[in-house]
């Protein structure tokens, strides 16, 4: 008798509606939807947040105007059709990281013939990180000396004039130095040369934005860079290993307030002096 009649018609869920429970979903402009007691199917083309309503339009281009809620088909299932969520807002930046006001909409501008001459490739860095935004509407291009030293063959080489200024940022720029006598043997009006007091740019970074409460002593007969990661325990055998190291200093740079003021002055009097006719 049993197999006669087949299984419990009553067995399992059997107050389950045929197509599956309602799920909510999101009234997104542009979906098709199928509002059930009317059989109106239409693409969503406004939803109205206030009177919780949406409007859907047929093919014939025909609009409806039906509450949200439950009642609807997407995708031949059953939704419960609410208010798609607000996006949020993105703050406006208003700053750049040097702390200027941002300018909104402006392209660079062209290179002026005027630049501003770092050391190396960390000192550009850091430079581009903190007045990039700056240097691109001004104009200004920031070039390597490859080291102090080069000075005087760098600024032959350029031609420095009324409509060529250069400006120039040392390391270690403190009395006695042999920055210090490159920098004053530097006689054209036409150069700027300006200096930080830290013995590398890596120092110019505040301290406490790598863990540390200051930059650590580090002799003289050893290499400085590959000191501090030694200090911090970091890999240190090879140039790549304190370009790494470099890189997460870097990381930490995310406006002019990670950096020491010894620095920010020195970097603004350059810009102020290669753009100022």
């Amino acid at each position: 008798m049993h197999g006669r009649y087949g299984s419990d018609v009553l067995s399992g869920d059997w107050r389950a509606p045929k197509r599956g429970r309602a799920v909510e979903a999101p009234a997104e402009i542009g979906s098709v939807v199928e509002e059930v007691t009317t059989d109106w199917v239409g693409e969503i083309v406004a939803v109205d947040r206030d009177l919780y309503t949406l409007t859907l339009e047929d093919r014939r281009q025909r609009r409806r105007t039906f509450p949200l809620g439950p009642g609807f088909l997407l995708e031949g299932k059953p939704v419960i059709l609410v208010a798609p969520k607000r996006p949020v807002a993105q703050p406006v930046k208003t700053r750049t990281a040097s702390g200027s006001v941002a300018v909104r909409d402006v392209r660079a501008r062209v290179a002026r013939a005027s630049r501003i001459f770092v050391e190396g490739k960390h000192d550009a860095e850091l430079v581009e990180k903190v007045w990039g935004d700056d240097l691109r509407i001004e104009g200004v291009v920031v070039e390597l000396l490859d080291g102090a030293d080069h000075l005087e063959e760098v600024l032959a080489g350029f031609g420095p004039g009324p409509t060529r200024k250069v400006g120039v940022l040392l390391d270690h720029l403190v009395p006695g130095s042999k920055e210090q006598r490159i920098a004053d043997a530097v006689t054209s009006p036409h150069v700027l040369v300006v200096g930080h007091p830290f013995i590398d740019i890596w120092a110019a970074v505040k301290p406490d934005r790598i863990g540390l409460e200051r930059w650590p002593d580090i002799p003289r007969d050893v290499e400085w860079k590959k000191g501090v990661c030694a200090h911090l325990g970091w890999p240190h055998a090879e140039q790549a290993d304190t370009a790494r190291a470099w890189k997460q200093i870097l990381s930490r740079v995310d406006s002019f307030a990670d950096c020491e003021p010894a620095l920010l002055g020195r970097v603004e009097e350059l810009i102020d002096f290669v753009t100022v006719d």
